[in-house]
């Protein structure tokens, strides 16, 4: 029994050596990224598959033929680095908004939205918005994410600064819009946790949600941007 015992604990230390070794290797560019950050990042295909089999944060809703009552072009936004985007430059173009967080299993996906970006480059805006609404996974500063964005994942698309995106009374002004059909004029969805993406048309026509477990390296959302 005892010499069972010792081939399993064997067993279970060769596998932590070689699931660390794959982490290190998945992570050989990171920079300044916790322990937790790099293995979110090295399970994240594993995570994904199992969030889909599973069927959570799956939810897609659509609607692309109601005008909303108040326009999205007359919105702004204040961004991390102290400037205000006014919504009326993005005219024209189509916009994906997504509630960000640096701790999440869902974090990666940032290489998927920053690869979309520049695919899509002068067609689609994406915003980033983190927040820290979901099990406080987002608790740095807007200077600490910026940071963390583009050194491990290369973002180079707008982020907000940090703010609340689920219902509340500090709930984000876009996301008042995103979230009330009496602004947007369908949809009540909130996010149901960090990257959840809306995506609004060339318009300002709030068209489409996607759950977080909705890639955006994925046909679904692909096709819906290029539409």
């Amino acid at each position: 029994m005892v010499r069972i015992l010792k081939k399993i604990l064997v067993l279970l230390a060769m596998l932590l050596l070689v699931f660390w070794v794959y982490v290190e290797v998945v992570n050989r560019n990171a920079k300044a990224m916790t322990t937790r950050q790099k293995i979110l990042k090295a399970i994240y295909p594993a995570f994904m598959w199992l969030t889909k089999a599973a069927d959570k944060n799956s939810t897609i809703l659509t609607n692309s033929k109601v005008v909303p009552p108040v326009r999205f072009h007359s919105l702004s936004v204040k961004l991390n680095n102290g400037t205000v985007l006014d919504f009326s430059t993005l005219k024209g173009k189509k916009v994906l908004l997504v509630n960000t967080a640096s701790d999440c299993g869902y974090t990666n996906q940032y290489t998927d939205l920053q690869h979309l970006y520049e695919q899509r480059a002068g067609q689609l805006v994406i915003i980033g918005f983190p927040a820290n609404d979901f099990k406080e996974q987002e608790k740095g500063s807007d200077l600490e994410i910026a940071q963390f964005c583009k050194v491990n994942f290369g973002v180079s698309f707008p982020l907000a600064a940090k703010g609340k995106v689920v219902k509340a009374a500090d709930q984000q002004e876009i996301f008042q819009w995103l979230t009330d059909p009496a602004r947007n004029g369908w949809n009540s969805k909130a996010p149901s946790w960090n990257f959840a993406k809306y995506l609004v048309d060339e318009n300002g026509v709030l068209t489409h949600y996607f759950d977080p477990s909705v890639s955006p390296a994925g046909d679904i959302v692909l096709g819906a941007v290029i539409k």
